[in-house]
């Protein structure tokens, strides 16, 4: 490599790295607030007729206030543009606060808040994804219903597949996710 090569590369990684990475804000309740997130009255039942008039799938992101992994998801998985667009153009995501004080009200018609609501649905890890059918029995639960949990930071191919394989309904197929995303991944180039 010659000295002015080497000079352009360094500028390049100087000015890559002093780009700031675009990650959501933090809100006052310490927890990422990013653009594909709903403002809702946590009425799940509402949220998902909500999300379905849009022609969405109705996603639950469990977050706190401090959480390394959620900081992680939220600066290094979510930023990245075709998760982002995914999450935006086909999710309507609702987050709850794992210590919040914020009712919600699940689709068994419980009403609690965050905090009690994120202890009866037995979830211990944030961030914790939690994705929903178009349609809910009345007398179940948020994770009860669910068609996929993702509890914890995963990479963005994990999150990507999985956001893509519940918009593609592979819940309904005979491929399970860990088969669809091996071969997502070696299409992908991973």
């Amino acid at each position: 490599m010659t000295r002015l090569m080497k000079r352009i590369a360094t500028a390049v990684v100087a000015v890559v790295l002093a780009v700031p990475v675009l990650a959501a804000e933090l809100g006052d309740d310490g927890l990422h607030k990013a653009d594909w997130m709903r403002d809702t009255f946590k009425d799940l039942r509402e949220d998902l007729e909500e999300a379905n008039a849009e022609g969405k799938r109705m996603l639950l992101v469990i977050e706190q206030r401090g959480c390394v992994y959620c900081k992680k998801m939220h600066e290094e998985v979510f930023v990245v543009p075709k998760v982002a667009d995914l999450l935006r153009e086909k999710y309507f995501v609702v987050q709850i606060n794992m210590f919040g004080d914020v009712e919600v009200t699940d689709f068994d018609g419980v009403t609690m808040p965050e905090k009690d609501m994120v202890k009866r649905w037995g979830a211990l890890f944030t961030p914790n994804m939690i994705f929903l059918p178009e349609e809910v029995a009345e007398d179940v639960t948020a994770p009860q219903a669910a068609v996929a949990n993702m509890p914890g930071a995963f990479g963005k191919w994990t999150t990507l597949n999985l956001l893509s394989w519940v918009v593609e309904r592979g819940y309904d197929s005979e491929e399970p996710f860990q088969k669809y995303h091996a071969r997502k991944f070696a299409e992908q180039g991973g």
